[in-house]
């Protein structure tokens, strides 16, 4: 099956707990240096000398690109949401660097759901997800609130000014 054929997850599929992981995804140098000119041109991310030099000891992604590539693997993987990945905001660390050369893949883990009280088509749904490289080192952890439609509208809940 490939992914445009795989069953898309309303919010009351999902459970706290339920995992998933996504493909892979290997980085170059040339990747590096090429997003860093456009959007981080900072000398860490665009020259090797430099960037030896400096208190990341190496060539290094930068934290946007890492997460640019999550989302990428993200939205690739068959942990297809009803929407779309739409994001409501979130957290995002970075642990340790990605380096030219390595491969990455995500870890996520629903640990958060809250139906809305106001907008009963849909709920608010927290997942921790973890990027990490081929040597399962933890380079990138983003808690991600992402809204996720019902796939049938409760009813009978109390009103509510959030949600």
């Amino acid at each position: 099956m490939s992914s445009n054929d795989t069953p898309r997850l309303y919010f009351d599929d999902l459970r706290v707990g339920q995992r998933a992981r996504t493909g892979e995804y290997r980085v170059s140098a040339e990747q590096i240096k090429a997003f860093a000119a456009e959007f981080d041109p900072q000398p860490f991310h665009l020259d090797e000398t430099a960037a030896r030099a400096s208190v990341l000891g190496g060539l290094s992604a930068s934290g946007w690109h890492t997460a640019a590539i999550t989302m990428r693997l993200i939205v690739d993987s068959d942990f297809k949401l009803a929407a779309g990945v739409v994001g409501l905001g979130g957290e995002v660390n970075w642990l340790q660097p990605t380096r030219p050369g390595d491969v990455l893949h995500v870890e996520s883990e629903v640990i958060e759901l809250a139906p809305s009280r106001s907008r009963p088509d849909r709920g608010l749904v927290k997942i921790r997800n973890e990027t990490r490289n081929e040597r399962n080192e933890l380079v990138q952890v983003l808690i991600a609130k992402l809204l996720v439609p019902r796939r049938v509208p409760q009813s009978g809940l109390p009103p509510s000014s959030s949600g």
